[in-house]
């Protein structure tokens, strides 16, 4: 079991740590002061996010290719995992955002490029919910999938550095990068990002028995 489960261990592992650590590590003195601290958990979740969207989007290309209903299990979940995390992403930038700004949320084109991205990802959600006949939602929801995950990418990551100013930290020189973190934080940040990735994997992988479960209590 313990060799089986190691990476589950090490999930909690990881995310224990970076929550200890995390709130005691000294952190370069700039302009967001302590508030830096929340790159440890918000663009965690954010990378726990963007690790569930790719692979709902490799799972929908291998549904497919090989139409196994298991590949679109996997590819729903991983979305249904995606979004909680982006939604927690969201909410700790706005908590960060309110100690900043002075508002949980302001006219950015970063913050309103993940507010667009996460619409997309809803709307796949209703549409998986309003299709009956269980093998069209799968391809349906599979070519929606895909083009979801370009979108994504478009709204979240291409079109924000286009627009211009952003006030968002990151924008000229993105914090998560090595060179541009201090080395107190990086003993932090990437055992963080590495914990909530696991994590993801972790909530998925249940979801996903829960879902087989489910159909072969119904069959």
């Amino acid at each position: 079991m313990l060799k089986r489960d190691w990476w589950k261990y090490l999930s909690g592992i990881l995310l224990l740590y970076a929550i200890i650590v995390g709130f005691i590590v000294d952190v370069p003195d700039t302009m967001i002061h302590e508030t830096m601290r929340n790159l440890f958990y918000h663009v965690g979740m954010w990378f726990g996010m963007l690790s569930m969207l790719i692979t709902g989007f490799i799972y929908s290309l291998r549904y497919l290719r090989k139409f196994d209903e298991t590949e679109d299990i996997i590819a729903v979940e991983a979305v249904n995992v995606g979004l909680m995390f982006g939604f927690l992403g969201i909410f700790t930038g706005m908590i960060w955002a309110n100690f900043t700004w002075g508002s949980p949320w302001v006219k950015d084109p970063k913050l309103n490029g993940a507010a667009v991205g996460i619409f997309i990802y809803l709307a796949y959600m209703i549409l998986r919910g309003s299709i009956d006949d269980v093998h069209k939602r799968a391809k349906v929801g599979a070519v929606y999938n895909i083009f979801a995950f370009f979108l994504w990418i478009v709204f979240v990551m291409v079109l924000p550095r286009l627009a211009g100013e952003s006030i968002h930290p990151g924008k000229d020189s993105p914090p998560v990068l090595p060179m541009n973190l201090d080395p107190s934080m990086r003993i932090v940040f990437y055992p963080a990002m590495a914990g909530w990735i696991l994590l993801g994997v972790w909530i998925m992988n249940i979801r996903v028995r829960i879902r087989k479960l489910q159909l072969r209590i119904e069959n």
